[in-house]
């Protein structure tokens, strides 16, 4: 039976788990009713329990596993993910990969084609639109995936881009994918690629790390299938036909195919966190840099020489003299109270130093873990600190991310 959540309606370690999501994401009350993803039903009838999420509604957990359950399960064998809300673009021209890296850091140039990188778009004062993954599919052809909290600003930044170099007499257009017609699935964990292997027609042992290709799934024909994820572990994101996906969906739960079960935004999100990775809205925004948030790997030496992104000259400045901030992980002691949001850091003299941007306990090393800005002075991993958690004060240290190890898929070298 579907339920519908709209406030906080979970208890304990769950409860914990999904409050991390509720910062940026999650519309506790819309003027506008969210949209369904072409799996909706579906969810429905799986025992989904459905959230607002970026506007869509989406499951924060299943009936049959709490999050804390699916999160493990994740690491363990695998799971399906809908993540249909995201935003799917096509852009295409002889001019597509010029007016691309017009806007983001990356060297698209460089890619070869059937391969991809995680980038972000810039603003003029080096601040992060969004990060998003693009995928070079030809010399003419782009494929992106961004996130759906930032739709109206991505579409803006690519609509008018394209505007610019179209008014130059440049050759490229855009095409913004709607749910309703297109669905995305990850499938992520150990059992994940397995599974997707016996209904495809292509061999996936050669499809490493951000590589894509098109295929067919379970006899649908053009599905494109990018080995990435966002929980660090070996997976793909499957962009598939929505009048498709309740089917594909199915075949990738037959018990025959393999152990693959379904998982929600709970899960997604501490699986995340675990890896390392940022969450938009909580870990990066407008107002921080990809050096600040430890993203300089995304700004490709490339382009930094070129020096003609948005951005470029803070950027290029902020790498030759530094900053004043930077995003590390925390670990908290045992029976610390979880460091969500906002919290502040303070050095051991309780001069407040930082801000926890994203934390949650972490199901695999059964501790509290966290995520946010530091002083440049006091990042160094091991540096002792104490987390303000409603009046308290907790003992946590600066470590390494991601907190667990990452599985991705890699080329031999």
């Amino acid at each position: 039976m579907l339920k519908v959540l709209t406030g906080n309606v979970t208890r304990g370690s769950c409860r914990q788990l999904i409050r991390p999501l509720s910062v940026s994401a999650v519309h506790r009350s819309s003027q506008k009713e969210p949209a369904r993803t072409a799996l909706y039903e579906f969810h429905q009838g799986h025992g989904g329990k459905l959230v607002d999420f970026a506007g869509y509604w989406l499951p924060v957990q299943y009936s049959d596993l709490s999050i804390i359950k699916s999160h493990l399960y994740t690491r363990e064998y695998g799971s399906i993910f809908d993540v249909s809300h995201m935003l799917q673009t096509y852009l295409r021209g002889k001019d597509v990969i010029s007016c691309f890296e017009s806007i983001c850091t990356a060297d698209v140039k460089g890619l070869r084609n059937g391969t991809g990188t995680l980038t972000v778009f810039t603003n003029g004062k080096g601040g992060i639109l969004d990060d998003l993954i693009v995928n070079r599919v030809s010399d003419d052809t782009l494929y992106v995936v961004s996130n759906a909290s930032r739709k109206e600003t991505d579409m803006g930044v690519m609509s008018d881009a394209v505007a610019s170099f179209k008014a130059q007499g440049k050759d490229v257009s855009v095409e913004f994918l709607s749910s309703e017609d297109q669905a995305l699935l990850a499938l992520q964990g150990p059992s994940a690629v397995s599974v997707l292997q016996k209904l495809c027609t292509k061999d996936l042992s050669r499809l490493f790390f951000m590589n894509g290709i098109t295929d067919q799934i379970a006899g649908v024909d053009n599905c494109r299938i990018t080995r990435c994820g966002y929980t660090g572990e070996d997976g793909v994101e499957i962009s598939i036909p929505s009048r498709h996906a309740p089917a594909i969906a199915n075949a990738l739960l037959d018990p025959k195919m393999g152990n693959l079960k379904l998982a929600g935004l709970g899960a997604r999100d501490s699986l995340r966190l675990e890896a390392g990775l940022c969450l938009y809205g909580n870990d990066i925004d407008e107002k921080t840099t990809p050096v600040e948030a430890g993203l300089l790997w995304l700004v490709a030496k490339q382009r930094r020489a070129e020096n003609n992104f948005p951005g470029s000259d803070k950027i290029n400045a902020q790498i030759k003299n530094g900053v004043t901030r930077r995003r590390v992980g925390f670990k908290m002691s045992p029976g610390s109270a979880p460091a969500r949001h906002h919290v502040e850091v303070f050095d051991n003299e309780h001069h407040k130093i930082g801000e926890i941007t994203s934390g949650c306990p972490s199901p695999c090393l059964q501790q509290n873990i966290a995520m946010g800005y530091i002083r440049e002075e006091s990042k160094k991993v091991g540096t002792e600190v104490t987390l303000k958690v409603r009046d308290k004060f907790y003992h946590s240290q600066v470590c390494k991310m991601p907190f667990v190890p990452t599985h991705y898929y890699q080329a031999p070298k």
